[in-house]
């Protein structure tokens, strides 16, 4: 992974990614005032990879940019610059769009709001089945549609009910059977769990780690919880407005975090312990996030951090490999 790479040379993607996204940025024009405009930079230059099979888990705090990833991504939103390849393909416009939209889905974080509440359940699992055609008759549409229920742990006989019939729990199941209808090679999990009690958390991530062993999906999975992103992915991502500041592997990055805000998310992460949870150092920023509409020169963290200096405010700090595996962008490591 080149943290800035050169997007006006040849590029030949490595064959064992899935996924690959190179210098994306998704910057959005806003209002400011009286025939003013002042572009927001919601993802700034962000580059990862995602292997076959994998989990990548996406962290950082409300706002920092990390849904607008997984949309821009998903060409939901048109990137602004940057690039994406599935499989080896620079995912354009027409047919390359086309086939990567059947093989890649997204899982919604409101399980309220996603589902159409005038369709019954087994209509809106059936969505993707019917728009890409994937059944020769209505017998067995009707059989995939029981399927994936099945496999999401509902039963066929709540196909004939209404979204509003269920509890949130099973909502996003509904969703994560919708996402599956296709039979994707990719879903982005955007925050999937966040509205969900503690307990049925639970349940639907180790549905989600079932599914993946199963079906040999990748995941992209979007959270703001450490504890949760730690058990699901292989590898973290941490994002703070709209960069990407370090990503390691899971135990890696718990291990010996590197950036001085991943250290302070970490440490904000609770523990069962008692003992332990009485030693441990909370570590509280100082400060408020910046507004993306006015970014302090350099690096955007700098006003926050205990570690800065006047390089910090000169230049900001290239995401960097300062490890295998490990990158960091922090001009004092």
């Amino acid at each position: 992974m080149n943290a800035h790479p050169d997007l006006g040379a040849a590029y030949t993607p490595d064959p064992s990614n899935l996924v690959e996204v190179r210098g994306l940025k998704q910057y959005f024009s806003i209002t400011t005032g009286f025939l003013k405009t002042t572009m927001l930079k919601a993802v700034d230059g962000v580059s990862f990879s995602i292997k076959h099979g994998e989990t990548l888990g996406l962290v950082g705090e409300s706002g920092c940019g990390k849904t607008t990833v997984g949309r821009s991504l998903l060409q939901l939103y048109r990137p602004t610059a940057g690039e994406v390849y599935f499989d080896g393909t620079l995912i354009e416009k027409g047919e390359t769009l086309n086939s990567f939209r059947k093989r890649a889905q997204l899982v919604f974080q409101d399980p309220y709001s996603s589902l159409n509440p005038r369709m019954t359940v087994g209509d809106i699992i059936a969505e993707p089945i019917d728009v890409y055609r994937l059944y020769t008759n209505k017998k067995q549409r009707d059989a995939r549609v029981n399927e994936l229920l099945s496999m999401v742990g509902l039963s066929s006989e709540q196909a004939t009910r209404y979204a509003h019939e269920f509890s949130g729990g099973q909502r996003q199941r509904i969703g994560i059977a919708r996402a599956l209808a296709s039979r994707p090679d990719f879903i982005v999990c955007d925050e999937p769990v966040s509205a969900l009690d503690v307990s049925i958390q639970a349940q639907v991530i180790n549905m989600l780690e079932d599914l993946q062993r199963q079906l040999g999906m990748a995941y992209l999975f979007i959270a703001h919880d450490l504890s949760v992103v730690k058990h699901i992915s292989n590898r973290i991502a941490v994002m703070y407005l709209g960069k990407l500041v370090e990503l390691a592997s899971s135990g890696e990055l718990h291990r010996r975090p590197l950036h001085p805000y991943t250290v302070s998310l970490l440490s904000a992460v609770p523990i069962p312990d008692p003992v332990k949870s009485r030693k441990a150092q909370r570590i509280v920023l100082k400060g408020d996030v910046p507004s993306p509409l006015n970014m302090p020169s350099g690096c955007s963290f700098r006003m926050r951090c205990d570690r800065a200096t006047n390089a910090c405010a000169e230049a900001c700090p290239e995401l960097s490999e300062t490890e295998p595996g490990h990158w960091v962008a922090c001009h004092h490591l």
